[in-house]
């Protein structure tokens, strides 16, 4: 009798690459350069400031939140936050007032959470297979008024330019080595070139959790074509981003830009 392998759920997957002792800070430093990082600060605390000022409170739903790198800014700014991780070692803030921790393995209550006055997702939607029926979800749970945010996901390959890919792959590369990861690297790149040809394994979380390689990055024009007609403002926002602090300051300068964030605001 041939036993059929049962897939892992996309929470599973997220726990075993993002287990206990996963340390988001080193695998994810682009978020921690001052200037992403001071951008994605002021444009948190600014969302926050609006959404009182209307309704007299600031509802936030803050979508994979990891281990909280911006959570605290949000509280900070005046935010009640529901925060949503599919990996439990993950989720942090459990005794704070502030903040309502949901354990989403399925990667389905964020989309039954509600009312929001604001949504933000911050280096997540990449993670997620169908991230455009997501967002769709999570627009029909703002008020009037509410805002929606996401920030440090990758342009969509096919609308990137060749120099584009290259200098982005090579500075990878490059921040790995320096990692002395270079075994590590060689894999990822093997696995690319499969990838290319339409092969991956769904049972593999380095293909799956990191879901934008197999998806060619994600599509920003069809997102913001997503939130305009819910929306008075859609801004789309293109910039390049590295985990090289060094090569992300030369980037900035010289370099396409390779990540984009949206900010949405005034919802109808």
């Amino acid at each position: 009798m041939t036993i059929t392998p049962v897939r892992p759920s996309m929470g599973e997957l997220q726990e075993r690459e993002h287990g206990v002792g996963h340390d988001y800070a080193s695998g994810s430093p682009h978020i921690r350069h001052h200037t992403i990082r001071d951008r994605l600060i002021g444009d948190l605390h600014a969302l926050v400031q609006q959404v009182p000022d209307r309704n007299g409170q600031c509802r936030v739903l803050e979508l994979g939140a990891g281990h909280g790198t911006f959570t605290d800014h949000l509280v900070a700014a005046g935010a009640q936050v529901t925060v949503t991780e599919m990996s439990e070692p993950s989720v942090r803030f459990h005794r704070n007032p502030h903040v309502t921790v949901i354990h989403d393995k399925e990667g389905t209550a964020a989309c039954q959470a509600g009312p929001l006055d604001a949504v933000v997702c911050i280096s997540v939607l990449h993670h997620i297979p169908d991230y455009l029926g997501t967002v769709k979800q999570l627009i029909e749970r703002i008020v009037p008024g509410g805002a929606f945010l996401s920030a440090q996901d990758p342009l969509w390959y096919p609308r990137r330019s060749r120099m584009s890919l290259c200098l982005d792959r090579n500075a990878y590369f490059l921040w790995r080595l320096g990692q002395g990861q270079l075994r590590r690297d060689l894999a990822t790149r093997l696995r690319r070139l499969r990838r290319l040809r339409g092969v991956y394994d769904d049972a593999n979380e380095a293909d799956m959790v990191e879901y934008h390689v197999v998806r060619d990055g994600v599509d920003e024009d069809a997102l913001r074509d997503l939130l305009a007609p819910a929306f008075a403002r859609v801004e789309v926002r293109r910039y390049w981003s590295t985990q090289s602090g060094l090569l992300q300051a030369a980037g900035e300068r010289l370099f396409p830009p390779t990540t984009f964030g949206l900010v949405a605001g005034n919802r109808r």
